[in-house]
């Protein structure tokens, strides 16, 4: 098998998978519209692969295979520098839900210290 159809039928792969993370909602649309251009640009340029020599020799690159691994590590960089920057966000989310929920919780014990010293304030006048 050639390596234009293995690299097509992975693109093809990767369009079915996305599609149906999509369907089960486990992929959020905003990531997937960004898989969804990975995968549609991977097929037609694995069945023809003389269209990715042109646009490498148009952009003053020597061959295709330099100008794939080229925006793949800049597309892997991009990956990993948006996935950074949401753990942050999301940490800071976190914290400020835990200060939130502390203090929700403080605010309770506050609220029932008074009622409890009353019951045993009855208690031990009863007894």
């Amino acid at each position: 098998m050639h390596l234009s159809v293995i690299t097509s039928l992975t693109g093809l792969a990767l369009l079915g998978c996305i599609l149906e993370l999509l369907r089960r909602h486990q992929l959020r649309e905003k990531y997937a519209a960004l898989w969804l251009a990975v995968g549609s640009a991977v097929v037609p340029l694995g069945l023809f692969p003389q269209m990715l020599d042109s646009l490498a020799r148009g952009l003053g690159i020597v061959s295709g295979a330099s100008l794939v691994l080229f925006a793949g590590i800049v597309l892997l960089l991009l990956v990993c520098l948006h996935l950074s920057w949401e753990s942050s966000r999301l940490e800071e989310e976190t914290r400020t839900l835990a200060e939130e929920i502390a203090l929700i919780r403080a605010a309770l014990e506050e609220q029932n210290r008074p009622a409890a010293v009353a019951a045993r304030r009855t208690e031990g006048g009863a007894g």
